[in-house]
């Protein structure tokens, strides 16, 4: 006989009971381990592909924010991502160009007119066709030349107390506006002289404070400089789109290398890296310095004769006086070619003040302002011949728009040595010429084309010269006057 022992059934379910909780701790503690298991190999493995791609471009439209700009590093591309107009600007990397590679240039056929300067009193017969058309913060560093257009106060406060009125603010933001929508594909301007068009563009833009910072012209800006800089650097320099052999590149040249020169001076100290800026900008400066004739004036070709084409050569003369704001030469590189420019001028001006073509003989009314801003520009405007100018220009700047006297080619200097030299002169012809101007602008903020004695001026030009024009009152005063040098 065996004897068995036997649990009672109340040790038998606690028996069980722990049985189960032994199984689900099991169960739990292997879940667990092989979760971080899990976890453990995913870090290992998707750690190369977790680096944060980095922000390539933001920026603020925020026109007063003086906050200097810290470097980032340059890239290859630009992601423009506007933030809020208060918010701090960063600096902004453009297109790398590192070889003379243009976008590509669309299809646009356009009637190739005559650009032919140095008839009578050398308007040529025309600048292009009619074409298709239908500030960023951190500015303490630029030179007060140029900075005092880049405060919204600022530039208010000087457009009314120089004669403006609001009507010249919203004039200008309509042009700007129209301008943008009639860019090319390729960042240029028009089908025709698109070197100098897109100049004229970018002085548009630059002369409202708007650079590849701002929120909503940065785009357009960018790509005129890009434009032109690719220009550049195909053609060693030269900017112009038109022959070497024809006249008129050299107006091209002049004026894209002004407005290249200004746009390398905000880009620079705004800390804008747009590669081969500088390098374009040195040697489109450096050719217009050597184009210089013997006689101090400039020719079609850069000729080196003893003569002087004053309407070529106030174009180089501002040009030249951009490229002394850059940095990018010597200080003194510039005394020279500027003294002799203004030797040449004050041969070529009349005992009645007006300043010829290529001399006194046949002075025209028309030069004679160019020459005067010559003299401002490089610290002459209380001399004799910048006076005398000054007299001619008030006795012969009459402004009806349906007739020969509103030839805004001439009236560009007009505004600019008028206002720099101040006065009840400056007061009669801001009246003259205001008002007529604003009320000439189409709804779409362009001027139409002007018919002129030799030729016409497309609307692009027309546009672009009479929105300068209206930002006379705080482009660059006091720069041009006696207050800097």
């Amino acid at each position: 006989m065996s004897l068995h022992a036997q649990m009672s059934p109340e040790a038998m379910q606690q028996l069980e009971a722990r049985k189960r909780s032994a199984t689900v701790l099991s169960i739990v503690i292997s879940l667990l381990v092989i979760l971080l298991v899990g976890l453990i190999l995913a870090f290992i493995l998707l750690t190369p592909w977790s680096k944060e791609t980095p922000v390539i471009v933001s920026y603020s439209a925020g026109v007063e924010d003086n906050t200097e700009i810290q470097p980032k590093k340059p890239t290859n591309q630009v992601e423009r991502k506007p933030s809020a107009p208060s918010s701090s600007a960063a600096k902004v990397i453009a297109s790398n160009t590192a070889s003379p590679t243009a976008v590509p240039v669309p299809d646009v056929m356009v009637t190739e007119p005559s650009l032919e300067f140095g008839s009578g009193d050398d308007f040529g017969d025309g600048w292009g066709s009619d074409g298709d058309g239908s500030g960023g913060g951190g500015f303490g560093s630029i030179p007060a030349t140029m900075s005092k257009r880049c405060s919204k106060a600022d530039r208010m406060e000087r457009l009314l107390s120089n004669g403006g009125t609001a009507e010249c603010e919203e004039a200008v933001v309509k042009a700007l506006r129209w301008l943008k929508k009639t860019q090319n594909e390729d960042g240029s301007w028009t089908g025709s002289y698109k070197a100098a068009m897109t100049g004229y563009a970018l002085l548009a833009y630059l002369g409202h404070c708007e650079t590849p910072l701002s929120e909503e012209f940065g785009d357009s800006v960018t790509r005129g400089i890009i434009y032109l800089v690719d220009l550049g650097m195909k053609q060693d320099g030269r900017l112009a789109t038109s022959p070497v052999g024809g006249h008129q590149w050299v107006y091209e040249h002049g004026i894209a290398t002004y407005a290249l020169a200004e746009a390398y001076t905000f880009c620079h100290q705004l800390g804008l890296n747009i590669p081969n800026l500088d390098k374009v900008t040195r040697k489109a400066g450096d050719m217009i310095i050597n184009g210089q004739g013997e006689s101090g004036g400039w020719v079609y070709g850069y000729k080196p004769t003893n003569g002087g084409d004053n309407s070529v050569g106030s174009w180089q003369v501002q040009a030249m006086k951009a490229c002394k704001h850059t940095g990018l030469w010597d200080t003194g590189a510039f005394r020279k070619p500027a003294r002799k420019a203004l030797e040449w001028y004050e041969k070529s001006q009349s005992p009645q003040g007006a300043i010829g073509y290529r001399g006194p003989g046949g002075a025209s009314h028309g030069l004679t302002s160019g020459g005067v801003l010559a003299f401002q520009m490089w610290g002459e405007g209380k001399s004799k011949p910048a006076r005398l100018g000054i007299k001619n220009i008030s006795k012969n700047s009459e402004f009806d728009w349906d007739g020969e006297s509103a030839n805004l080619y001439y009236h560009y200097y007009n505004a600019q040595a008028m206002l720099n030299h101040g006065g009840v002169e400056w007061k009669n012809y801001n009246e003259r010429v205001r008002d007529v101007l604003l009320k000439h602008q189409a709804d779409d903020g362009s001027w139409a084309k002007k018919k002129v004695k030799h030729g016409a001026i497309n609307v692009h030009m027309t546009t672009c010269l009479a929105t300068m024009m209206l930002e006379v009152y705080y482009r660059f005063l006091p720069a041009t006057g006696e207050g800097v040098k």
